[in-house]
């Protein structure tokens, strides 16, 4: 599937500021289940500089350092992907150890995931209470597990937009009747980790309703199973992540995968933040 998408997003300060560095991950990845065919950003004040580079975690980022003082800050980000995973479960070569909670992590994938699974397993509460009704109910089948967890989210936390701030800390999510995508993707990477899966963070698009004009960065799971690799799942709409979605990037955390990230210096200026994003199937 070929998708078109075109997302600008404007900071206005109340007076003219001076811009800090700023990093900018607007560039979507290409690997197995993604390719991009073509990609720009533009950034408005024309910065003095740029530099285009992989993070740690093997993000496509850009920054950028600015000179002289600004009213606004403009960031334009288009092109288009070709998106290749039509099947999110085609693990057909699938290793035994994947199949069941918790995983066998083998070799260098143990260590090396390490950052990704139960650093801080908890005992009790929401996290340790979701995570075993859904081990429960599993069997002890790794998909079972996530599937499970994921259509439990999705009919029990209803979706809402919040346009700033960190997600909510896993527990409070899971006591919430609603809550933004980034909350409930940060909640199931919990839950997995929990249950001894390594889980990460992905920032992203996701194609969604066709006839809604107004249209949202969105955020899910990712969870890496021996033999599958990273495999998408998507709590907030209850799906496994196939080709109607776009990552990013994707992180431990979900701070470090910001779209825009930078400050400003301007004594008691206020900024206001509005987007547009237009995402347009081929």
């Amino acid at each position: 599937m070929k998708l078109s998408i075109a997302h600008t997003t404007r900071y206005q300060f109340s007076a003219p500021v001076f811009l800090e560095p700023h990093v900018v991950r607007l560039e979507p990845r290409s690997d197995p289940t993604q390719r991009v065919l073509d990609w720009s950003i533009a950034v408005e004040p024309e910065p003095m500089a740029k530099s285009h580079a992989l993070d740690a975690e093997g993000n496509s980022v850009f920054h950028v350092w600015f000179s002289g003082l600004t009213n606004a800050l403009e960031v334009r980000a288009e092109g288009e992907v070709e998106t290749l995973r039509e099947n999110p479960y085609d693990f057909l070569f699938l290793t035994p150890e994947a199949g069941r909670v918790p995983a066998s992590y083998m070799g260098d994938d143990h260590d090396w995931l390490a950052r990704f699974r139960a650093d801080s397993a908890v005992a009790e509460g929401p996290v340790a209470e979701w995570t075993q009704a859904a081990l429960e109910a599993s069997g002890g089948h790794a998909l079972d597990f996530l599937n499970g967890l994921n259509q439990r989210m999705y009919q029990q936390i209803r979706g809402v937009v919040r346009q700033e701030g960190e997600p909510y800390p896993p527990d409070q999510t899971l006591t919430s009747e609603e809550a933004a995508c980034r909350d409930v993707a940060m909640a199931f990477v919990a839950c997995c980790r929990q249950a001894g899966l390594a889980a990460r963070f992905v920032s992203g698009y996701q194609i969604g309703d066709p006839d809604t004009e107004h249209r949202q960065l969105h955020a899910w799971a990712e969870v890496y199973l021996p033999g599958g690799g990273w495999r998408g799942f998507d709590p907030t709409h209850g799906m496994a992540v196939a080709d109607g979605h776009i990552a990013l990037a994707s992180a431990p955390s979900a701070s470090a995968t910001l779209p825009i990230s930078g400050s400003f210096r301007g004594t008691g200026v206020a900024s206001e933040m509005t987007g547009e994003l237009r995402l347009q199937v081929r």
